[in-house]
């Protein structure tokens, strides 16, 4: 019989046992259910509050950006766009709940179309999230560590040129998901059919290059910020606070950086388990439940990692809280005399 191949049916957030080698679980029918009733309600329940909170407030963010001139400073160009990247994050979730069969749909009854277009979406919003957490992270060090050249370097024309270049390479990265991914057969001639990895995906090791791109993007970004923010650091602390924007310009760093840790706390458990399963040799039914489970935690740590930025804005940014409460109607009159004048910035010195 035809062996049977879990496959990494989503490079950001979902399996990660290796394809490559067909023998695992060789002659496992359909997976056996892993995981209890009360489990799946509990991460069903946690899936649809990371969903909300995630949906309204990545749509907050864009529109406190867009409504509020005062913060269109570079730094916040760059958290709308990561906003609308994560927002359609959290819109796809529900397919990607479906594919995972959380709760044993067996079969994908969408099409072809919808699953590679999907797919290919969820790659390049994580792809995009990622090269934005670092051009931010460059900027912010070129802005404490060079501010003379920030401001004649960094405007919020190249700001933006720079946000749509970010955009093509995500998209450009993502481009192999429509060969990898596509509706097949499963199941032993059962007429079970999945959004999945494709067997071409594994056979022409498309699907192992497309593993070590991800890996890349995590990896090097994360090497990336780690030498950025040590700089910044340095930087602040040997540098005298003078003036209240010095300790502004210190909260904005710190923000960040919490807003760095929480994507490096949300995305590492994946690569570390993915790359332990990969190349595990152990093909026993513990492993099988050990990868599952942790599977598991690492798809709801992905939509927490869309999900949380708004939040830590709110907890850390009185700027950004303030514009979100102007946009209540009770007082947007009273803003809008306020806004009308603060004096807009043009540089990335602008601070949170």
């Amino acid at each position: 019989p035809k062996s049977k191949c879990i496959c990494i049916l989503c490079l950001s957030h979902m399996n990660w046992v290796d394809c490559g080698n067909q023998s695992h679980w060789a002659d496992w029918g359909p997976e056996p259910s892993v995981f209890s009733w009360a489990e799946l309600a509990c991460v069903t329940a946690v899936c649809v509050l990371l969903l909300a909170l995630g949906i309204t407030g990545n749509v907050l963010t864009i529109l406190v950006v867009w409504l509020r001139p005062h913060l269109r400073s570079t730094t916040y160009l760059y958290l709308c766009s990561m906003a609308a990247s994560d927002l359609l994050i959290l819109l796809l979730m529900p397919l990607d709940l479906y594919k995972v069969r959380l709760w044993n749909v067996r079969t994908w009854i969408l099409g072809d179309a919808v699953c590679k277009v999907s797919q290919f979406l969820s790659e390049s919003c994580t792809f995009s999230t990622i090269l934005h957490i670092t051009a931010l992270s460059l900027e912010r060090y070129v802005a404490v560590c060079q501010p003379l050249t920030a401001k004649t370097l960094v405007t919020r024309a190249r700001v933006r040129a720079l946000i749509g270049c970010l955009w093509v390479v995500a998209v450009v990265s993502a481009g192999p998901v429509f060969a990898m991914v596509g509706v097949e057969e499963f199941g032993g001639g059962e007429g079970v059919k999945e959004c999945r990895c494709t067997d071409y995906a594994v056979t022409s090791g498309l699907l192992r290059a497309m593993m070590w791109l991800s890996n890349l993007y995590f990896l090097v970004p994360l090497g990336i910020l780690g030498v950025v923010y040590s700089l910044i650091g340095r930087k602040l602390l040997l540098r005298p606070r003078r003036c209240s924007r010095d300790r502004a310009q210190g909260h904005t760093i710190k923000m960040l950086g919490i807003i760095v840790l929480a994507f490096v706390l949300c995305w590492l458990p994946f690569h570390v388990g993915r790359t332990f399963f990969s190349m595990s040799l152990d093909t026993s039914a513990d492993m099988y439940y050990i990868s599952q489970y942790l599977n598991l935690v690492s798809f709801v740590l992905f939509y927490l990692s869309a999900a949380v930025n708004p939040i830590l804005y709110n907890t850390m940014s009185a700027r950004y809280r303030h514009a979100l409460w102007s946009l209540l109607p009770s007082r947007t009159h009273s803003h809008t005399h306020r806004s009308s004048h603060t004096p807009h910035t043009q540089h990335s010195t602008a601070i949170l």
